[in-house]
């Protein structure tokens, strides 16, 4: 994918995540997502300020949580949360959808993967159906993968061969671990429990020793 085709990819997820969310009855807000310790309140507040996180308030952020990065992240993230309305952070996320801007440190394909991710975070604990763009996941599977930082996957799933069953890719070498990109993805991500289900091959249930 070009950054054209990036840009229209995310602003329709974008779109989408703030279609979704508006439909959730208050209960739903704050069930737990599949990120640990956050609910989809956070989650959600986390995708609404994606675009605006700026060199100087990442420095505050880090001296705040004493170097952490996950630290920083799920604060700014509770903080937002805590201040705004569901309804504002609906309204935050679809003007999002338009804007080109990225949060400081982050590579092209960030934004999509994010909205792509998260937006399973939401929807598996609801048991909302979202199917994530085929073209979309498998540029961010191998985005994943090959940038290392956060999730490590290529030392968390050494010896082991992923494989599309749904598009042509595949990554690593060793036993087959198979099913759509989009179980991979969050695989890879580190969401064992929502990719599990619909993985298979010769190199399962390795996956789920690996992964927390």
């Amino acid at each position: 994918m070009n950054q054209q085709e990036i840009w229209a990819a995310l602003e329709i997820e974008r779109r989408g995540l703030a279609d979704m969310l508006d439909g959730l009855s208050p209960e739903d807000w704050d069930r737990p997502s599949l990120c640990e310790g956050w609910r989809v309140r956070e989650v959600a507040a986390h995708l609404a300020m994606s675009v605006e996180v700026k060199v100087g308030r990442v420095l505050v952020e880090f001296v705040r949580a004493r170097g952490s990065f996950n630290r920083v992240v799920r604060d700014t993230a509770v903080r937002h949360a805590r201040r705004q309305s569901t309804g504002d952070i609906v309204e935050e996320i679809r003007k999002t959808a338009v804007s080109h801007s990225r949060a400081f440190g982050t590579k092209p394909l960030d934004p999509l993967f994010d909205a792509l991710v998260h937006g399973q975070d939401i929807a598996v604990p609801l048991r909302i159906g979202r199917t994530m763009p085929l073209e979309a996941a498998r540029v961010c599977a191998t985005h994943i993968w090959e940038r290392g930082f956060l999730f490590h996957p290529q030392r968390r799933l050494r010896g082991l061969r992923l494989v599309a069953t749904d598009t042509d890719w595949a990554v690593g070498e060793g036993e087959v671990v198979q099913g759509p990109v989009q179980a991979l993805l969050l695989l890879m991500s580190g969401r064992s429990t929502a990719a599990l289900p619909d993985l298979d091959g010769a190199g399962m249930p390795a996956p789920s020793s690996r992964i927390s």
